[in-house]
């Protein structure tokens, strides 16, 4: 079964390079969510994911470029044609599956934490930050708790310092960092399961991309070297 699959995989992997011999293939990318993706002293796009996204193309013999765009408008520009992937942390929702289409996940659930300048914060009774159109502020809102929605992840840091909001919700890879460095910033002990992963997010016209992409994932996870890669930049638990 094992060799049928790794078969598949190549089989696919094949059509892909054929499919895109002569083409550039656009990976999109928000650039400001570290340690999934952000931009480093040198000014270029760096994390998780672009080591991650290089790593794909390789295998799949692809030639990409990488486009920074922000998060608020990062799915209609896919589907405008700005880009031809999303590699951005993004997890696979039911919603957001109904405008676009995803590959198999490149990680597992990372759990989502809060952080807040007191262990004591009521969440219940609290008011709660999230970046828009986020598995976490869709979270708040379902539970009927106060939410504050902000553009880019930065600025629901900066709500928490000057008591805008009582606590941030987000990945514990992208707030355990912080919570680190900041002495009066803290992880309480809660956190939440939701969402089903991260995937790399396609035009629902572009099946055979989407393949393409998924064998590539598919013979990271096989030898190993999806785990080793999540393990470096320890965005989430491995496979």
């Amino acid at each position: 079964m094992k060799k049928i699959i790794m078969s598949t995989a190549a089989l696919a992997l094949g059509a892909g390079m054929a499919l895109a011999q002569d083409d550039t293939v656009r990976l999109g990318t928000e650039g400001a969510y570290a340690p999934w993706n952000f931009i480093n002293d040198e000014g270029e796009i760096d994390g998780f994911e672009r080591e991650l996204g290089d790593e794909l193309c390789e295998r799949a013999d692809l030639t990409c470029e990488w486009v920074k765009n922000d998060w608020d408008s990062i799915i209609p520009n896919l589907v405008s044609g700005n880009y031809d992937v999303i590699i951005a942390g993004m997890s696979i929702t039911e919603e957001r599956d109904e405008v676009i289409d995803f590959t198999q996940n490149y990680t597992p659930p990372d759990p989502s934490a809060y952080l807040a300048l007191s262990m004591d914060v009521p969440l219940d009774d609290a008011v709660i930050a999230a970046q828009a159109n986020t598995i976490q502020a869709g979270f708040i809102a379902e539970k009927g708790w106060t939410l504050v929605e902000f553009a880019t992840p930065e600025e629901t840091i900066a709500a928490v310092r000057n008591g805008e909001a009582d606590a941030v919700l987000a990945d514990k890879s992208y707030l355990a960092p912080i919570a680190a460095e900041e002495a009066d910033l803290m992880l309480l002990d809660r956190e939440e399961a939701i969402g089903g992963g991260v995937g790399m997010g396609l035009r629902e016209s572009d099946p055979e991309l989407r393949e393409t992409f998924d064998a590539a994932i598919q013979s990271m996870k096989d030898d190993g070297s999806l785990n080793e890669l999540i393990r470096k930049w320890e965005v989430a638990s491995t496979f």
